[in-house]
């Protein structure tokens, strides 16, 4: 059995890293019903309102329907459009059943203008049947997390129990951030998709993309039960943040306020939160006994680094080291020897690996027999000493 021994390694300072307090920091006031700002890096939720609530979410569904599609790695297939796809309500493509489209084609139209026709498409193309698609779309939301997310629709129109919370759907983009051709798609300004039939123009209608400094995506909803949606993410220097706003408004002053709530938050998260360093990679995490050794201990370092946002009131941070306490020689630079914990307010907040810094020799008895018994093989016959 592994003997381990702990160490708490307080941080202070972390404090002096953070923003000054200004009015422009102040929480945002937004009209959305349920909002929530999440960092994009390590999932922390920096600022909610009723996050956790089920709502309808609209085409802010279409990221999950992307997100399935791409990872099933069919994006050069070529859909044939049936008549349920060609007679999805507006927005849409204006498909016409039998017509064939690649599946990346659609996809730019699912992303870039919400084309509810291309989101049926894609569904019966990737899943054979919507249903079969949707319930793919569930079950892989839970499987990061999003376990008060149901799809019915691929598209986001309402229908039974289609829902998901703002938290979920900062979960679900999270996600779908991490894979490179959907941030391409989302940052693509305008597209031309051509089917055996024809030539579509498709024009990018994320307008956070054109009126936010560091904006990334991501995408727009709306429906008369969900109200005015809007994902966003953004990045500035170190830092990544996802937004969420649901049911910010209806008619043409919900519209704006989606907009406006956003960028409230985001501005927000950008004037309130940073990034500091908990663990660097490669830093000290102390020094570790080690058997049959001839210093009888060993230097410990850090295996990977630790980030985190924090704001201007971050809490305790802490660092809890655990070291081996039944290592013998000899011992390899890299080679585990520990982990450990960062601590938020005494919450465990992310665990890394501690390895040795360096390699260590045995030294005992047999080891030195060894040791002299190859240096003396090695050492010049005594008739080459003579005769020099």
């Amino acid at each position: 059995m592994k003997r381990f021994l702990g160490v708490i390694i307080a941080l202070a300072a972390v404090v002096s890293h953070c923003p000054a307090a200004t009015a422009d920091t102040a929480e945002p006031n937004v009209g959305a019903k349920s909002a929530i700002l999440m960092d994009y890096d390590t999932g922390r939720v920096l600022w909610e309102k009723n996050a956790r609530e089920p709502m309808a979410m609209a085409s802010t569904t279409k990221i999950m329907t992307a997100l399935l599609v791409i990872e099933s790695g069919r994006l050069g297939e070529t859909a044939v459009v049936s008549k349920r796809a060609a007679g999805a309500a507006p927005v849409k493509m204006n498909l016409s059943p039998g017509e064939k489209i690649p599946v990346v084609d659609l996809l730019y139209a699912l992303m870039l203008q919400s084309s509810n026709d291309a989101a049926v498409a894609v569904a019966e193309h990737i899943g054979g049947t919507v249903e079969n698609f949707c319930r793919a779309m569930t079950k892989r939301a839970a499987m990061i997390g999003a376990f008060d997310t149901v799809f019915v629709t691929p598209n986001g129109l309402d229908s039974g129990d289609h829902h998901s919370t703002a938290y979920d759907m900062a979960l679900i983009t999270r996600e779908a951030l991490r894979n490179k051709t959907f941030v391409a798609i989302i940052n693509t300004d305008g597209y031309t998709a051509k089917s055996d039939r024809q030539t579509y123009g498709v024009i990018n209608k994320d307008r956070f993309l054109r009126e936010f400094d560091g904006a990334i995506g991501v995408k727009t909803g709306f429906t008369g039960k969900a109200g005015q949606c809007f994902v966003g993410a953004a990045r500035r220097g170190g830092v990544q943040l996802i937004s969420v706003v649901l049911a910010s408004g209806w008619g043409a002053a919900g519209k704006e306020r989606k907009w406006t709530d956003t960028k409230a938050i985001m501005r927000y998260g950008f004037e309130t939160y940073a990034t500091a360093e908990a663990v660097e990679a490669g830093g000290s995490a102390g020094t570790f006994a080690v058997g049959a050794s001839r210093d009888g201990a060993a230097r410990a370092v850090f295996a990977d680094g630790v980030t985190f946002p924090f704001c201007r009131e971050p809490g305790e941070v802490t660092v809890d080291v655990r070291l081996r306490g039944d290592v013998n020689a000899p011992v390899a630079p890299g080679c585990l020897v520990g982990a450990a914990t960062v601590l938020i307010d005494g919450k465990p907040y992310r665990t890394v690996g501690v390895v040795a810094a360096e390699g260590v020799e045995r030294f005992d008895f047999d080891a030195c027999v060894r040791k002299t018994i190859t240096c003396w093989i090695r050492l010049p016959k005594l008739d080459n000493l003579w005769m020099r």
